[in-house]
């Protein structure tokens, strides 16, 4: 009897390997292995080890390794279809009953699946052939080079409407089955079908077992419409339940040794998977679409806690909010999720080219508990500044951990969340604070960050009179200066692209602040993850906690656009970046007009320092009208 890919995992997602394997060789738990004498050979010293996560066993005295079905087909002497059965039984699933025409439609399915094999090899010569010869030199840039397409099974598609068409059909293919596939594309109009991938770096995308069902395809043309193009549904093709990388991850899970536990990554596209797998991390990526419950339930196959590794931008934490979301009423005693998020708003990829594999697998290895970024993603919400919001915070918390299907962990994170929500909520002086005293004898108000970037001051009183009194309660600081300050503690990545000049930018423009700056960017430096309640509190930690609320009172008595809740990431950012060049331009020109004043010989030298007033002075009224 025939048994397809669906029923066999289905048994294998019911039966605990370390428990039918228990029944035949006495197993003691050894970490997260069970270990026992081996079946195969005579021995004294434990040598064979099941492990429950990866689905197998391992017994290094005799060199055999396999699953369930290939331990009852070695120990057993069955076949492979009365293995099947008997693991069935046990794991009380009924037999698919003999079906003709479902038999007839594995044919298909499989004659569809060697023409995708036929496509892949045709691919990957096209690559090294001349035509391809810019998609290698593409690869090479990515810090891909050629000794490792092999091993991802990587391809070109040339740009010609029917190239692949035509190889394969004088290999005897017939457009049905290349439409069936995928491969091809009928026009609604009747036309002649052509070839969907054209001048395409080609990512093969295969099952569990690796075995092709469809294709991913890079443009190499900037100006293409879509940058990636994944394959269509199929018979043999439902992106919902396929993960890039799956087969390549299951080798190196399988190859780790077994006192080890090597994560299992989720990333966000072919080539960060690519990255962390050849850094020798197992790694995934879903069809460019969200993290499906399929898929998570087939990740938990392979990894009791797989890390769901997003971009820092805005999309990618979207995708984390879905994923939670997806996640929660699936999660098990057991069965969960962590997070990362590699450096400097880099993606894998980007970390393996730039800092090499030893930098990925660490940036990968610290993550954050599924709890904690669920507890920090409602607590980022809104501010927490009435008992209104408060109570709002905790009933979310509660919602989240009801809709948990098993109760004894729904209670665990109930109670979790809880505590934590406790150790967040105001003591007493946080409390006089919140209700409107300030340290200063005056009235504040919070308003939440974007994207969780932290929260910022705003003044409730914002009149001309109020705005003269708390600049200067802020310690005269310059108000530029501190909004740019603020926006740095409050979103530290702002700052990657500009350490070197913010050492040289004296404070960002104010000598009161350029101890502070100069210790957040030696803490920059220093760590891998760095968010705003780090930074705050590092500095807090430092001494500068009365320099801190001196920022938080300028910063809001300007008008500066990058402090708006209206205003994007992405916009604050470029307008943070804008205002940080004028700033280093301005003290240039200050430095390159004393000198010009220490150099004066004659009307040239005149002119030149008039030119550098009037640029200077240009450049200031630019910077006031931004904060206006």
């Amino acid at each position: 009897m025939r048994f397809d890919d669906r029923f066999i995992d289905e048994i294998k997602s019911r039966l605990r390997p370390s428990d039918v394997i228990g029944r035949t060789v006495k197993l003691q738990k050894r970490g997260r292995e069970y270990v026992g004498l081996s079946p195969f050979t005579k021995e004294k010293t434990p040598s064979f080890y099941v492990n429950d996560d990866k689905g197998q066993f391992f017994d290094f005295s005799s060199g055999k390794t396999g699953d369930l079905i290939t331990f009852l087909q070695e120990t057993e002497r069955l076949s492979f279809s009365e293995a099947v059965e008997k693991l069935a039984g046990e794991a009380g699933l009924a037999l698919p009953a003999v079906d003709p025409r479902a038999a007839e439609q594995e044919k298909v399915r499989q004659g569809l699946q060697d023409w995708l094999e036929t496509a892949t090899q045709w691919f990957e010569a096209e690559l090294r052939r001349p035509v391809g010869r810019e998609a290698r030199a593409y690869l090479e840039r990515r810090g891909l080079p050629e000794a490792e397409w092999a091993r991802f099974r990587l391809g070109f598609s040339p740009g010609g409407r029917t190239a692949l068409k035509d190889y394969l059909i004088t290999k005897g293919a017939r457009p049905g089955e290349l439409i069936e596939t995928g491969l091809l594309i009928a026009p609604e109009d009747g036309g002649a079908p052509y070839d969907r991938f054209r001048d395409r770096i080609i990512f093969p995308i295969t099952d569990a077992r690796g075995r092709v069902v469809s294709f991913g395809g890079r443009a190499m043309d900037p100006k293409a419409r879509a940058k990636y193009l994944n394959g269509p549904e199929t018979s043999i093709f439902h992106k919902g339940n396929v993960l890039y990388g799956l087969a390549e991850s299951r080798k190196i899970l399988a190859a780790a040794p077994a006192t080890e536990h090597p994560p299992l990554a989720v990333v966000e596209g072919y080539m960060d998977a690519i990255a962390c797998q050849r850094a020798g991390v197992a790694a995934v990526a879903p069809m460019g679409t969200a993290l499906t419950e399929e898929q998570m339930e087939a990740l938990w196959r392979y990894h009791p806690e797989p890390t769901l590794c997003f971009d820092g931008d805005r999309a990618g934490q979207a995708a984390a909010g879905r994923a939670i979301d997806r996640a929660l009423p699936l999660l098990k005693p057991g069965k969960s999720f962590r997070f990362a998020m590699v450096s400097g708003g880099k993606d894998p990829d980007d970390v393996l080219r730039d800092q090499g594999a030893a930098a990925l697998r660490a940036q990968l290895s610290e993550t954050t508990p599924f709890v904690e970024v669920l507890f920090q993603r409602e607590h980022d919400l809104e501010p927490l500044d009435t008992p209104e919001r408060r109570a709002a915070f905790k009933s979310r918390l509660r919602a989240a951990a009801n809709a948990i299907a098993d109760k004894d962990l729904q209670q665990a994170y109930r109670e979790d969340l809880l505590r934590r929500f406790d150790a967040a909520s105001p003591k007493p002086a946080q409390a006089e604070r919140a209700a409107g005293q300030g340290a200063y004898g005056r009235r504040e108000s919070w308003r939440g960050g974007r994207g969780g970037r932290g929260r910022e001051w705003v003044d409730p009183a914002p009149t001309p009179l109020g705005r003269t009194a708390a600049k200067r309660l802020a310690g005269s600081l310059d108000l530029v200066p501190a909004a740019l300050a603020k926006y740095v503690i409050d979103d530290p990545a702002v700052l990657d692209d500009h350490l070197e000049d913010a050492l040289t930018a004296q404070g960002f423009g104010d000598e009161a602040l350029v101890d502070l700056t100069k210790e957040i960017i030696r803490l920059r430096l220093d760590a891998e993850h760095l968010d705003s309640a780090a930074v705050s509190r590092h500095l807090a930690q430092c001494g500068f906690s009365n320099l801190l609320t001196d920022i938080d009172r300028a910063a809001a008595t300007s008008s500066a656009p990058i402090l708006k809740s209206d205003v994007s990431l992405e916009a604050a950012r470029s307008q943070w970046s804008q205002a940080f060049a004028r700033l280093s331009r301005l003290a240039a020109l200050d430095e390159a007009i004393a000198a010009a004043k220490g150099n004066l010989g004659g009307r040239p030298a005149m002119e030149a320092l008039e030119r550098l007033k009037g640029e200077r002075d240009a450049l200031k009224r630019a910077i006031r009208d931004w904060n206006d």
